[in-house]
């Protein structure tokens, strides 16, 4: 039995490992050997495994990387290309100092050509061919605020708005780089061993050029001089006879007061600062620090005290930096806030700046439309200045109420608005002379000192041009003048104030800064109109109003002047828009126009022991029958005009860093946050 189990038993198990050689193997002729024909054949055997969309992929990414690498390639082939030369040309120049070796010797890239072609920027559509760079004319002190470097203007192509780019911060880092205006003109900055530097100041501060902007100063020109010769002698008459009081008169040799402030000297500030008066301009600041006192007892226009006194100021701080025209500011802009203190916010027209007291004029409860609307530039730069919010705040409630008022004519205002009710009263009535013209004025300003981003103003801006060209525009006869004329009660008049000229040069603004077209178009054909007011009348100086003749009448002129009204104030708004309208467009008939204005005030309104006055009679030039008064806007607004008007210079005050308050104080444009 024991044998029997044993043999009957399974036998033991056994582990192996089959091994199949291929023919080749067994003979010893290959084997894994790690050969590249080895590895192709099993690469091939991986990629046919694959899945179709799984190959598709491999090779679309194949294909992408192989067109990169050529783009790659042909952007950067030249900079390396410059990299290698330069390197090599260090290496060969570059003495060796004995001890010293760099761990990572620096490379720089080639300088940027001169000679950059407009075609490298295909962004740009230039509405001008390129200019040579303007050389600062004027005194060599007055301070402007440089450009800023962190913003590249550009044109959209087919439009005329204006876009600002950021730009690359790598790109401020070159030593060489060349600055393209909006209006396509190329600018080479000057050769400097160091990049320029791209802190930008505070906006609070007012800041000087900086030296890489100093310009050699250039000699002034010949009519420029007549603009100062001018100057000097109103001045002198002011000087003289009505020294720190507000206004000139001239042939009695004694002066007029009105708030009994300096109006005329706190006017001229800016212009003396500008004309590079430089002695004249000191004598003024001592008696500002000196005997420019508000706390008196004595009621002053809101309207006309902002645009001359707070404006004036605020220009000139911004100008020369000195704080004391900051200081004097923020006490006149305090002393103004009572006139705000109204039931529907809409400000009193007088304010007595001792006692802290507001009221409207003594025959109404109305404030005139302009004159409500057109102190924002100020109050809101103070308020930019000081970081009160509170002056900004009362007139832009202001703006936004206006804004939503009924009684408008296609963006058309009535001239008064009530204190009381917040409503249009007078309705009916529109014209874009005095008591409306300045609203129509700052909508487009207010829009452009706060960087174009307050879209209600622009909006009430051109629908008020709009307006204008349904209701207010005609053609004269027999010269077919372009004017603006006035509607009430759905009836048209063909009358025209001199205080209208202003349009033409906010026409031209507005088109400046990016609005359409056929505005500059009709402030072409409206600056023409402006300066026939002049060229049609005996004297060469316009008068105060004039109508226009809608018929052809036989041995009539298109201009038309009633006794009443021909009286001339030696206003500026028509030498105002020649200067917009030169400064954009270089057409050399404007300074002619200019000057031919400035020779017939010489002519006819200059008292030969100094000042000017206006006259009554601009038709008699035996005669003109002077007035014995100097406007403190004659050294505010007009020669200040002409002086700029005469200057080829841009940068001279530069409408892209400013904008004129209606008072023709500069004050600078908010740059962007």
């Amino acid at each position: 039995a024991a044998m029997y189990s044993a043999a009957a038993a399974s036998p033991p198990r056994r582990d192996f490992i089959s091994v199949t050689l291929s023919p080749e193997q067994a003979v010893g002729t290959g084997g894994y050997n790690n050969s590249k024909a080895w590895r192709r054949r099993s690469c091939w055997r991986k990629w046919k495994q694959l899945s179709r969309l799984q190959r598709s992929v491999i090779l679309f990414l194949f294909a992408f990387l192989a067109v990169c690498g050529v783009l790659s390639y042909t952007s950067m082939g030249e900079p390396w290309k410059s990299l290698r030369i330069k390197s090599l040309d260090d290496q060969r120049t570059e003495p060796e100092i004995p001890g010293l070796k760099l761990a990572n010797p620096a490379v720089l890239p080639a300088p940027q050509k001169a000679d950059v072609n407009l075609g490298d920027y295909p962004e740009l559509s230039p509405q001008k061919p390129p200019k040579p760079p303007h050389i600062r004319r004027g005194p060599s002190n007055l301070q402007i605020k440089p450009p800023r470097k962190d913003v590249r203007l550009k044109t959209r192509r087919g439009t005329s708005r204006v876009v600002e780019e950021p730009v690359q911060a790598d790109k401020e880092e070159k030593t060489e780089k060349s600055v393209i205006s909006w209006r396509g003109a190329v600018i080479e900055p000057d050769q400097s061993t160091e990049p320029p530097s791209s802190k930008i100041k505070e906006p609070e501060k007012p800041s000087s050029v900086e030296a890489e902007d100093q310009k050699e100063p250039v000699p002034i020109t010949e009519r420029q001089m007549a603009v100062i010769e001018a100057f000097r002698h109103a001045w002198k008459g002011y000087k003289d006879f009505a020294w720190g009081h507000d206004e000139l008169k001239p042939l009695s040799k004694s002066y007029s007061e009105w708030f009994g402030l300096g109006l005329t000297l706190i006017d001229a500030l800016d212009t003396m600062w500008i004309l590079g008066l430089k002695e004249e301009f000191e004598e003024a600041r001592k008696w500002v620090a000196n005997n420019l006192v508000f706390d008196k007892n004595v009621d002053v226009n809101l309207f006309e005290s902002t645009i001359r006194i707070l404006g004036g100021l605020l220009s000139t701080y911004h100008l020369s930096g000195d704080s004391l025209f900051l200081e004097k500011a923020k006490d006149i802009g305090n002393r103004l806030m009572p006139a705000f203190k109204t039931p529907s916010k809409i400000p009193y027209s007088d304010v007595n700046i001792g006692r802290g007291t507001a009221h409207p004029p003594r025959w109404t409860s109305d404030s005139t439309v302009a004159e409500v609307t057109s102190i924002q530039l100020e109050f809101r730069e103070l308020s930019r200045l000081t970081g009160d919010e509170k002056f900004q705040k009362a007139v832009d409630e202001v703006m936004k109420h206006v804004h939503t008022l009924s009684g408008k004519n296609d963006g058309l205002v009535p001239m008064f608005i009530n204190t009381n009710s917040g409503q249009f009263t007078h309705l009916g009535v529109y014209t874009l002379g005095a008591r409306a013209d300045s609203y129509y004025e700052y909508l487009l300003k207010q829009w452009i000192q706060g960087g174009k981003k307050e879209n209600e103003l622009l909006e009430d801006y051109m629908r008020a041009i709009e307006g204008v060209k349904k209701h207010l525009l005609q053609r004269s006869q027999p010269k077919k003048l372009t004017f603006v004329g006035e509607l009430a009660h759905g009836h048209f008049s063909a009358k025209m104030d001199h205080l209208v000229c202003f349009l033409p040069g906010t026409l031209a603004l507005g088109a400046h800064n990016g609005l359409t077209a056929d505005h500059m178009t009709l402030a072409e054909a409206l600056i023409e109109t402006c300066y026939q007011m002049y060229a049609q009348v005996e004297t060469g100086l316009s008068p105060e109003i004039v109508h226009f003749n809608l018929h052809a009448q036989k041995g009539h002129r298109d201009v038309e002047i009633k006794p009443a009204d021909r009286h001339n104030l030696l206003r500026p708004e028509t030498v105002e828009s020649l200067f917009y309208m030169y400064r954009f467009t270089g057409d050399k008939k404007y300074q002619d126009w200019g000057w031919e204005i400035l020779q017939n005030f010489n002519k006819y309104t200059r008292v030969p022991t100094g000042g000017y006055t206006s006259i009554n009679n601009v038709q008699n030039p035996s005669n003109p029958e002077p007035r014995d008064k100097m406007e403190s806007f004659f050294l505010g607004e007009t020669l200040k005009y002409m002086f700029l008007l005469f200057s080829d210079d841009i940068d001279l005050i530069n409408l892209d860093k400013y904008v004129f308050n209606t008072e023709a104080h500069p004050l600078p444009i908010w740059a962007p946050a």
